[in-house]
């Protein structure tokens, strides 16, 4: 769910302003390549000075800040998160990543002997693990539905998923992106298709919000959360977590603080459970509403026109870079976003190899993942070799064409040689 795109044309927009010029609302190192958004996006100048000024007014009052005015503006920029996800905002805390609030659902859920917790092999390593470390005391176990690196249906996303599920699976995590392989999976069929079996679906959105559209009431997941670091292009460390209506009872912070005997009746308990974990930095959560407001301004049609526009360049660098090396990409077009990911035409290598071939690039000055897949905690063993060896690029308001045109002249030398 998007604000209109009449709203967001208050907002100035130059399609004139170069990426890195003086007018660009970005300050990232023009000397850089940078087709890594979806690692850590970057973080426009008015997002960046909204932080400062609080964290200004912290720094010159710490106790009025904390103690006074905090809570109103962590529920003010709630509410403001909350609509522009279509989410209730009762049900939304927040929290510092992605990571942060898988491991705080799997923490929270209790787990028996024999039961299945459903994933695939395109999940974010860091999840992997948590599933893994959760189903292991109790005899649990992780499930994995393998699909092909290059996915090229829906269908084909569903019937994978559907056809792992048994009588024993208590839990399905699922990427509406995928990270290492940036396929936007059919999210809404597939937690229509586990929730009539029963099984709650934790939806793994962290690439999802500012890339695709997203409405989390309509979608109906038990547990979703997101990155504000990545495509709405907030603070590091400004994840968020929503819970359906039905499954708030069961969800608890992983740090037990003041909000467990917080005694006011008119506040959520999640708000009072989670908005106090100890003294940390709460400014990134707070100035989500200003890079919502900020990223909607750099298109002239708002979130759709720059969703859409980025979609359309990524898609431009993708067909740019194959056609440099030497493939077909096979995942269409409408299963991509913000982010295309390729398979390089090499044998599989050990990671530290790969690694190196992703250190050449980097010292050409242009930063972009190259990695192998699957990750290290979908493979069969964790000697195994990667499958095959990948390279991930994503679009943002700050890339132009040319920077994959770069990417396409370093790249095949890189694979061919091993060198510069």
């Amino acid at each position: 769910m998007y604000p209109p795109a009449t709203a967001a044309r208050s907002a100035s927009y130059d399609p004139s302003v170069k990426p890195y010029g003086p007018d660009s609302p970005w300050r990232l190192d023009p000397a850089v390549t940078y087709l890594t958004h979806g690692t850590f996006g970057a973080c426009p100048v008015p997002v960046l000075e909204a932080q400062r000024a609080l964290i200004d007014a912290l720094e010159a009052n710490p106790i009025e800040v904390l103690w006074g005015t905090l809570e109103e503006r962590l529920d003010a920029a709630r509410d403001e998160v909350a609509a522009f996800l279509g989410a209730d905002p009762e049900g939304l805390v927040f929290l510092p990543n992605s990571t942060t609030t898988v491991s705080t659902v799997l923490r929270s859920l209790r787990f028996e002997p024999g039961d299945e917790l459903l994933t695939t092999n395109h999940e974010y390593n860091a999840v992997l693990n948590a599933q893994a470390e959760v189903a292991r005391p109790p005899g649990a176990r992780v499930v994995m539905a393998r699909l092909p690196l290059e996915i090229e249906s829906d269908d084909q996303a569903v019937e994978a998923i559907v056809g792992a599920v048994t009588s024993r699976t208590r839990l399905a995590v699922i990427s509406h992106v995928t990270s290492p392989t940036a396929t936007v999976l059919p999210v809404e069929r597939i937690v229509r298709e586990l929730d009539a079996r029963g099984i709650d679906t934790l939806v793994d959105a962290a690439h999802a919000p500012g890339m695709v559209p997203v409405d989390v009431g309509a979608l109906g997941a038990a547990y979703w959360t997101a990155d504000g670091h990545k495509w709405l292009c907030g603070p590091k460390t400004s994840g968020l977590l929503v819970v359906r209506a039905d499954r708030r009872d069961r969800i608890r912070p992983l740090v037990v603080s003041h909000g467990f005997n917080d005694l006011r009746p008119g506040r959520p308990r999640l708000w009072k459970e989670f908005d106090w974990l100890g003294t940390r930095d709460l400014s990134p959560y707070q100035v989500l509403p200003v890079a919502i407001r900020t990223l909607a301004g750099l298109h002239p049609d708002g979130w759709p026109g720059l969703m859409r526009a980025n979609h359309e360049l990524v898609v431009a660098g993708r067909a740019t870079v194959a056609a440099a090396v030497g493939i077909a990409p096979r995942i269409p077009g409408p299963m991509l976003g913000s982010m295309a990911m390729l398979p390089l035409p090499i044998a599989p290598l050990p990671d530290e190899e790969i690694e190196a071939l992703a250190r050449l690039v980097r010292r050409e000055r242009i930063e972009v993942p190259i990695f192998g897949w699957p990750v290290p905690a979908a493979r069969d063993s964790p000697d195994a070799l990667p499958e095959a060896v990948v390279v991930r690029i994503s679009a943002q308001r700050y890339n132009e064409l040319a920077d994959y045109e770069r990417l396409a002249e370093v790249l095949p030398r890189v694979i061919t040689t091993g060198s510069l």
